[in-house]
């Protein structure tokens, strides 16, 4: 049986977590929070329900829901949406793409989403309210620390860590055994 989840943004990242979600086939989507003045429009189908403010009340009827804003320049609005939701007692599921490979021996924390064919390899640790995008690869060992965006494409090698609050850009990767903080632009090579 499907549980009930809120949907938190209703921008580009929204439309991208939908599809997994809908995949996955563990959540019906009741409905999108966003600005007060796109209510009632959708996104993919799914109506645009209410605003920051109408939480509290939905809390009432509906215990699960994500956080569907991405990650760029900063994460500031991500922080703090899946703080409100805490703080409100939700349950911030962690959504994995069926197309993605988790090992059995990884652990992936509340409120994050793990994309199409994405992969995270055995040992790997991955932090709340993360995004681990779509052909992503977290290798052994790594370590990503809670509220990071890895992009698309990114490729994490055995034993790395990744600060938590860190943007790691599409197509970039980072030598094994090494650390990244910050923003780190797509295409980089980190040493």
């Amino acid at each position: 049986m499907m549980k009930d989840i809120l949907l938190i943004g209703g921008g580009g990242h929204c439309k991208a977590v939908i599809d997994v979600i809908e995949q996955e086939q563990k959540y019906r989507i009741i409905g999108i929070i966003d600005k007060k003045e796109l209510i009632d429009q959708r996104v993919l189908g799914y109506r645009i329900i209410g605003c920051d403010e109408d939480l509290p009340e939905l809390r009432k009827k509906i215990p699960n829901a994500v956080v569907t804003i991405g990650h760029i320049q900063a994460n500031t609005l991500r922080i703090k949406l899946f703080s409100l939701l805490k703080k409100l007692t939700f349950f911030t599921p962690t959504i994995v793409s069926p197309y993605a490979y988790v090992s059995q021996h990884a652990s992936i924390a509340e409120g994050t989403v793990i994309m199409h064919h994405a992969l995270v390899n055995a040992n790997a640790k991955v932090g709340r309210n993360c995004i681990v995008n779509s052909k992503a690869l977290i290798e052994h060992d790594v370590i990503i620390e809670d509220n990071v965006h890895i992009s698309t494409g990114a490729i994490i090698n055995g034993g790395s860590i990744i600060k938590k609050n860190t943007f790691f850009g599409s197509g970039s990767t980072i030598k094994e055994y090494s650390g990244a903080e910050g923003f780190i632009k797509a295409g980089s090579i980190v040493k």
